[in-house]
């Protein structure tokens, strides 16, 4: 069992959005030391990166809204010193060319026909519905006729030592956490462990009680991790070291 991506990138992954509609998978990359932010996206039907490295004009104050019918938004920060977001930036996934921009636009929430939009000039505050690929109203927000667009993210749960009493665990786990999921008869593991007298986090693919995949995400850490991977469809997505993003397909 392989990665079909394997996707190094200049900095630590901040943040990953997912699209629906077209699989494509895109990443926030942040160099705290540079005040620097990247964008990136892999397309894992694929397996293909479209782009990486992709910046904006605005350096450090952006990062990921949301993705949808093959459209990245960003959003910019109204101030550093604050987490309130203002202006929309739309970049093409598949090429990482921008769309359209408007710095009055707010984002509020992705529905099953697209973005729900609001100006942030206007009180009081009236969403409305608008064209991914545009930025153009196509109609005023009505929640009981457009509909709420579902996630097909699983998460993994949280399992204590005691779960795994009659079940396979490649290594004594350090501490009570373990991160499990079980998908296609594959049973998928991410703990922490204690080697060389240093503490790090792996993940497991185990078929039965056989090993099928082995990776080492974090090594020399001080503090426990959170939740190491995701599913979006049959997609395991995970990063290493923080930088690197890495896909296998079950």
């Amino acid at each position: 069992m392989h990665p079909t991506i394997s996707e190094q990138f200049n900095g630590a992954i901040w943040r990953m959005e997912i699209d629906e509609l077209s699989s494509i998978l895109f990443v926030e990359v942040r160099d705290n030391e540079e005040k620097k932010v990247y964008f990136g996206a892999v397309d894992l039907i694929n397996g293909k990166t479209l782009f990486k490295d992709l910046t904006t004009e605005e350096r450090w104050l952006t990062g990921i809204e949301a993705a949808y019918d093959g459209v990245l938004l960003l959003h910019f920060y109204q101030s550093e010193s604050g987490p309130t977001h203002k202006g929309l930036l739309a970049i093409d996934g598949a090429t990482g060319n921008m769309l359209w921009s408007n710095f009055n636009y707010s984002f509020d929430h992705l529905s099953l026909s697209g973005p729900v939009l609001y100006d942030a000039q206007l009180q009081p505050r009236k969403l409305f519905l608008a064209d991914i690929k545009t930025g153009a109203t196509t109609r005023i927000y009505e929640p009981t006729v457009i509909k709420e667009l579902n996630s097909s993210i699983q998460v993994p749960e949280i399992k204590g030592v005691e779960f795994f009493s009659q079940k396979f665990l490649p290594v004594h786990p350090f501490g009570n956490m373990i991160h499990y999921l079980e998908y296609n008869n594959f049973r998928i593991v991410s703990l922490h462990a204690l080697k060389g007298g240093e503490l790090t986090q792996s993940l497991y693919i185990i078929d039965g009680v056989n090993k099928v995949y082995e990776d080492l995400l974090n090594a020399g850490i001080q503090k426990m991790q959170p939740e190491a991977f995701i599913m979006h469809k049959n997609y395991l997505i995970y990063i290493k070291n923080k930088s690197e993003l890495k896909v296998l397909t079950l």
